[in-house]
């Protein structure tokens, strides 16, 4: 997206590693520096530099239907400028904040920004997900703390349900559309960019966590940014895409621990009755 003319604006190139990733479901992909190459992008959170009266603005937009939290980190500081950057900055669904301001612009070209999803400090309320899957029966290939994928903190208390593409995934919870992805063809190949890039689903829920539903088909996307998704409402259909050994639905819920994505435990119903997961260390799972 680009501000009305006549004000100059410009993506600034960021420095974080993963900023040419595009849309991927990990907390670290979100600004995309080459965004027009990717016709099937969802919306982005991005860093505008702006002329104003008195020097040069950086504001944050974001097109996301929910909030997210940055933080603006710079080398040095930047000349003329108003100060300290903050520590970090709350921007609201489809929101815009100044986020730095220069009186020459200098030192702005510099600065990394740092974007993880949801409000920071999210708690997660004790409620029952739903299993996210119709018609398909319960086959777990890798969970809590499974040694292949799930060992940092995004991904320690994440699901993965072997299914058939083209499976419908229903929301596992109540909650709002916030970010969706359904460009992505198949299993990622080559580059090491594409690895993380997944067709997905991110559903923010009135506690301020985020259920993710990853792997999906390509055009498996079934619902609207922003639409109010009830449990059990058909959110997209299951594929193989991404960095996927095999068709199945990553499923994990996401809270924002302070500009570190970090995924909580959960307890679902499932066919035939309550399902347990339990992680390495972890007596107390449910």
């Amino acid at each position: 997206m680009r501000v009305p003319a006549l004000v100059a604006c410009a993506v600034v190139a960021l420095a974080c590693a993963s900023a040419g990733r595009a849309q991927t479901p990990s907390s670290g992909g979100w600004t995309d520096a080459a965004g027009a190459a990717h016709a099937a992008q969802t919306p982005a959170v991005r860093l505008h530099r702006v002329a104003v009266h008195d020097g040069i603005e950086l504001r944050v937009e974001n097109t996301l239907a929910g909030p997210v939290e940055v933080r603006l980190v710079t080398p040095r500081p930047a000349r003329g400028g108003d100060g300290a950057l903050p520590a970090s900055i709350t921007v609201p669904a489809w929101g815009r904040v100044v986020a730095a301001r220069s009186a020459d612009g200098q030192g702005l070209s510099t600065l990394q920004l740092e974007i993880v999803p949801g409000v920071p400090g999210a708690r997660h309320r004790n409620v029952e997900y739903v299993y996210p899957l119709r018609g398909a029966p319960l086959h777990i290939t890798q969970g809590f703390g499974g040694g292949f994928s799930h060992t940092d903190a995004e991904n320690r208390y994440a699901v993965d349900f072997a299914v058939d593409e083209g499976t419908p995934v229903l929301a596992a919870r109540d909650g709002v559309v916030m970010q969706f992805e359904s460009g992505i063809t198949g299993p990622a190949r080559g580059a090491v960019d594409d690895v993380a890039r997944t067709n997905f689903v991110r559903v923010l829920h009135d506690d301020g966590t985020m259920a993710l539903y990853a792997h999906l088909q390509r055009d498996g996307v079934t619902v609207r940014l922003g639409e109010h998704v009830r449990r059990g409402q058909i959110i997209g259909f299951s594929g193989n895409t991404g960095a996927s050994s095999g068709p199945h639905l990553h499923f994990a819920v996401h809270a924002n621990a302070g500009l570190q994505l970090q995924s909580v435990p959960f307890r679902m119903f499932g066919p035939g009755g309550i399902l347990r997961f339990t992680a390495p260390g972890d007596a107390a799972a449910p």
